[in-house]
């Protein structure tokens, strides 16, 4: 059911023209695209949203948005207007004229900013000279969209370019920006968000790491003929990209060498030491990021373990197990060969990985081991043992 059918059915009819669908779910409809969410403006009174099945998310404010979710469809957000004429207000409010249009439940659009022309060109128009200062998220919001071929108009590149935004950026939280971050590694082309970022150099106060990336060295040229950190990770990005949508695979992708940013300059092009460096830095960068439990581990032990991943073939099959068994335990055993892969150009080969993750995820039980003996053995020598067992396991099964 699409958004305006599905709008129809949670209203009476009678209240029905007071009643605008608006915003991205107006320009997802135009591209017949089926969106998650459905946002409304309404002139309508709390009782009659209450009736409707509409809740306040916060009634102490004096514009509160009224909330109703749907299982299988997502949520429906409700913004309440006044009157009917305020709705030109909320439009030219909106960051893009393509998220600033609006649609009656009799199919009218609404179109004051030009929001039509700028979708069929795919071009990204500030709805007005204070769209960022009014929020300057939503600077990211602009970078987010051009993953997915949207471009930013030469209007609107200027408005972004004429001031420093790092004062502003700094005092709004963290979260909304790794949830543009987030989001934007979903896109067709991701690594536009990073690359956007260093072109107009914002977002500083929130990666400061991205923007030392072009002036440090991959590595020896040898190996890294890209040249510096940020090219090189780009170029991961991109061929991780083409292989998986996976955000947190993407993600870990781009920051995979965040531990070469402890280098220290007299010791470039070499990075040693630089896996151990990168699991302490990737606990603290995603901890201030505030992301989840799941991206830290997952960046901290993609950091430690890729570089003897691209060495995989040349490793003793002990280290294979316990390389196989840190992976199953940090939730990144689909995302290292794939990280592995992309970290070179011709891609990074793991045989049998997947057999080396499936022994180092078996019981005592399994391996063969009686119970009884295990605990005859001294406590120190029973890690060993199993190791033991398992590499002939693997032996065994090749």
């Amino acid at each position: 059911m699409n958004a305006l059918a599905l709008v129809k059915t949670l209203f009476p009819e009678n209240v029905w023209p007071r009643i605008w669908i608006v915003g991205g779910t107006v320009r997802d409809h135009l591209m017949g695209k089926e969106g998650d969410d459905i946002d409304l403006d309404a002139v309508l009174t709390p009782q009659e949203l209450a009736a409707c099945g509409f809740r306040s998310v916060d009634p102490v404010t004096s514009a509160p948005i009224w909330f109703r979710h749907i299982p299988g469809i997502g949520k429906i957000e409700v913004t309440r207007l006044g009157e009917a004429t305020d709705l030109t207000g909320d439009i030219f409010r909106r960051d893009f004229t393509v998220n600033a249009l609006a649609m009656t439940l009799d199919g009218e659009l609404v179109d004051l900013t030009g929001g039509v022309r700028d979708l069929e060109k795919k071009e990204l128009r500030a709805c007005s000279p204070e769209s960022f200062v009014d929020d300057p998220l939503r600077i990211f919001r602009g970078f987010r969209f051009e993953t997915e071929g949207w471009r930013l108009v030469p209007e609107t590149e200027a408005l972004i370019r004429a001031k420093s935004w790092e004062k502003e950026l700094s005092e709004i939280p963290v979260e909304r920006f790794s949830r543009e971050m987030l989001k934007a590694l979903t896109g067709n082309c991701p690594v536009e968000f990073f690359r956007e970022m260093i072109r107009f150099e914002v977002g500083r106060s929130y990666l400061p790491e991205l923007f030392r990336m072009p002036d440090i060295p991959a590595g020896p040229i040898d190996k890294h003929p890209e040249g510096d950190l940020f090219t090189h990770a780009c170029q991961v990005l991109e061929r991780v990209a083409a292989a998986t949508a996976d955000p947190l695979t993407r993600f870990c992708s781009f920051f995979h060498d965040l531990g070469k940013l402890a280098t220290a300059p007299d010791l470039y092009p070499r990075h040693h030491g630089y896996e151990d460096a990168g699991f302490d830095l990737a606990r603290e960068f995603c901890n201030r990021l505030s992301l989840s439990v799941a991206y830290r581990n997952a960046l901290c032990w993609i950091c430690r373990l890729h570089g003897n991943g691209g060495g995989w073939q040349e490793l003793r099959d002990a280290t294979k197990i316990r390389m196989a068994d840190q992976a199953r335990r940090a939730g990144i055993i689909d995302i290292l060969p794939l990280v592995v892969a992309g970290d070179k150009p011709d891609g990074g080969n793991m045989p049998r990985w997947e057999e080396a993750v499936r022994v180092a995820g078996m019981s005592a039980l399994q391996l063969g081991i009686e119970r009884s003996r295990l605990e005859a053995m001294p406590v120190e020598k029973r890690a060993d043992y199993v190791l033991q067992k398992r590499i002939a396991c693997f032996r065994h099964a090749g």
